[in-house]
């Protein structure tokens, strides 16, 4: 978007009589009076006499319709939150003496009614030195600018003078506020607090895939979602015909972000768990770990290519295709060729499937074109759908259905040994077979991993389309075979992957970035570590990071910006008393302000609900929204992931780490539950802490 000069000059500010505090209030009110003049101009538009046909007005109906959503303006968003004053207007010579620029950094663009800018949007190139400026590089900066909030007034400010030598450096005190800020609601964005690293995460180019390795509080998921925010402004047109996508861990976390993107403008990305993007079959049933485990398995894959071309067959008799009064015959041998070269290439069955009757009918046209007569494409078509080569093809190269090759495959133990001879052991072979076989498609009891061979099958038959950009958070629970149905989303686009090594609690978790990325299809992304925390108290993230030896070594644990005093609590309970601890300790959580998460174990939650329900505290379920009247979430251990409350009450850590399938798995859905506090953290016990907690 370009950047016209702002109508004042940064410099004159001084001669004006009004306090400066007063003077930014004007600007803010200023620039929302603008901003409704700009929705109020798109909301008059008269397309009545601009549209061809009904197809073209309903199209330009709806871009104006989304353009008047995007302009909304939101109350408690503040429409900026930073200013900078430029020693020199971007773009033009450093001279000496040279008036310098004035711009006020915000959610989205505002311009005046002479088209002048009042805000300028966060991702446009002029607003890049909001976050990467420093004393040491100030980017021809002489002022940065940030505002303090109450609602939607602004109530302070604060400067760095980045070319003044003499200025000391120091925190900011309202960047870290805003960072503090009591969480009341979903997630909000983080554009006004963006740190220089997580900025050249979010500004990385759209043709490269980023893998984002980032600890508790870092700000990965919040820096995933500004990418997409940042890749749709610069690169519109390209992502309006390609799309792009959120994949979550599931429906409370999506539930979670899912105003992150419309607060900065975006209203068109899709979002999505990985369970839905492979929702080909009704999943009714479970797997046991083990059994989870191999189908997710990459070798799979191999599996399933062998059991979907298993039908393939060369040809024994030669084709014989009558038109008129004349025979054509193509023999065996020629058939065997052609059969042979499409099996040899790399396409798709379904498309094989089809080439090939096209492949015959080509051959005999061919020897019509040498018998003297001249056919067309029409002829090769009318040949390719005779009975005589339907019948070839369907004996050399049956149509497949995938779901039905993925049932036969786990029904039928023979045929499973012939696709997986070589790649899978005997015990792993047995363990995929289902105890009871399923009659048909409609009475089969599909797991979620079967859900995901299936759309590897379906995508042996079939291309998956692709996106031009998927954002992946928590993606150190997928197994290789779900990393392959993401990667599918995005063969031709990009990706950011996103996620924690520490934090993967399934059993077949992620173990190195490089071997996820090879198996999303993107093994040339880049690795980008963030490891400076600004969530967590750095009290907390110490307590939690006790875990790392036992779940993630090697693994540099982060670090937190914020000292936060008393932040933490462990207290010991007799079993008899833990309910009532537990409630004790909700209650002083709700004498603070902001949102309170409890997290048990699974197993604890009935008997907790009965608790909350007999005291009469309300409470919530993962994914509701928190409000004043109600900011206590009871929240499963199993769900905790990717989400936050400004303080956590935490409920006998051992039954978390006791109700995994191992102790591994078990620590790290607890260093997990362990880092989900903003404010503080409240761990109360009956049965011993695991060894690793304890020093």
């Amino acid at each position: 978007m370009p950047s016209h000069a702002p109508k004042h000059d940064p410099h004159q500010a001084a001669q004006d009589p009004r306090d400066p505090l007063q003077r930014e209030r004007d600007h803010l009110s200023s620039s929302r009076t603008a901003l409704r003049a700009m929705r109020h101009d798109v909301e008059s538009l008269d397309i009545s006499d601009v549209t061809g046909n009904w197809v073209n007005a309903r199209i330009l109906a709806a871009e104006i319709d989304g353009r008047i959503k995007a302009l909304a303006d939101l109350a408690d968003t503040p429409l900026f939150f930073g200013r900078l004053d430029y020693l020199h207007a971007p773009g033009s010579e450093l001279a000496e003496g040279a008036a310098g620029e004035q711009f006020y950094i915000g959610r989205r663009h505002v311009h005046d009614a002479d088209g002048d800018p009042m805000v300028i949007d966060w991702r446009a190139p002029v607003s890049q030195p909001f976050y990467r400026a420093s004393r040491t590089e100030p980017l021809d900066v002489r002022l940065r600018r940030r505002f303090g909030y109450t609602g939607g007034d602004l109530t302070a400010y604060e400067d760095e003078h980045l070319s003044d030598p003499a200025e000391a450096e120091t925190s900011s005190r309202l960047l870290q506020s805003e960072i503090e800020r009591p969480r009341v609601g979903p997630m909000r964005d983080i554009v006004a607090t963006i740190q220089p690293e997580q900025d050249e995460i979010v500004r990385a180019g759209v043709t490269g895939t980023v893998c984002v390795q980032g600890g508790p509080g870092t700000g990965k998921t919040a820096v995933g979602l500004h990418r997409v925010a940042y890749l749709l402004y610069a690169h519109r047109e390209r992502l309006a015909r390609t799309g792009t996508l959120v994949i979550g861990p599931n429906r409370s976390f999506l539930q979670y972000i899912e105003q992150v993107l419309p607060a900065l403008g975006e209203l068109q990305v899709k979002q999505a768990t990985v369970d839905d993007l492979v929702a080909h079959v009704e999943v009714r049933g479970t797997d046991s770990a083990e059994t989870a485990r191999i189908k997710g398995d990459a070798r799979m894959a191999e599996v399933l290519r062998r059991a979907v071309r298993s039908g393939i067959a060369m040809p024994t008799e030669p084709v014989m295709v009558v038109r008129g009064s004349r025979r054509w015959r193509v023999p065996a041998y020629e058939l065997e060729e052609i059969v042979r070269e499409l099996a040899d290439r790399d396409i798709r069955y379904g498309a094989a499937h089809d080439a090939l009757a096209q492949r015959i009918a080509h051959a005999v046209l061919v020897q019509m074109e040498r018998a003297g007569e001249a056919p067309d494409d029409r002829v090769q078509d009318a040949v390719a759908r005779t009975p005589a080569v339907k019948a070839a093809v369907k004996a050399c190269w049956p149509a497949v259905d995938p779901a039905k090759t993925v049932l036969r495959l786990l029904s039928d133990p023979d045929f499973l040994a012939a696709a997986a001879d070589g790649v899978l052991d005997a015990d792993e072979q047995k363990a995929l077979l289902w105890q009871k076989p399923a009659r048909g498609l409609a009475s089969a009891k599909w797991s979620a991993a079967d859900a995901v061979l299936v759309d590897e099958a379906l995508d042996l038959v079939q291309r998956t389309s692709s996106l031009g950009h998927v954002v992946l958070d928590e993606a150190q629970d997928l197994s290789p075979m779900q990393y392959r149905a993401v990667g599918r989303r995005c063969s031709t686009g990009s990706a950011t992957v996103l996620g924690d090594l520490a934090q993967g609690t399934t059993p077949w978790a992620t173990g190195s970035w490089p071997e996820a990325l090879e198996h999303l299809g993107k093994p040339e992304a880049r690795v980008e570590e963030l490891t400076r925390g600004f969530r967590v108290p750095h009290e907390v993230i110490a307590y939690a990071s006790r875990l790392l030896p036992s779940i993630a070594p090697g693994l540099a644990p982060a670090t937190s910006v914020r000292e936060s005093p008393g932040a933490l609590t462990v207290e010991a309970v007799t079993p008899g008393e833990l309910d009532a601890a537990v409630l004790a300790a909700c209650d002083a959580a709700l004498g603070n302000e902001g949102s309170i998460g409890l997290i048990a174990a699974d197993t604890r939650i009935p008997a907790l609900t009965e608790a909350l329900a007999a005291a009469g505290v309300r409470h919530l379920s993962p994914g509701e929204e928190t409000s004043a009247d109600a900011r206590l979430t009871l929240v499963p251990a199993s769900l905790a992931k990717g989400l936050e409350y400004d303080y956590v009450v935490l409920d006998d850590p051992a039954a978390i780490v006791s109700a995994e399938p191992d102790t591994r798995t078990g620590l790290r859905r607890l260093y997990v539950a362990l880092t989900r506090a903003v404010s503080g953290l409240a761990v109360l016990h009956s049965a011993p802490l695991p060894e690793a907690l304890v020093e």
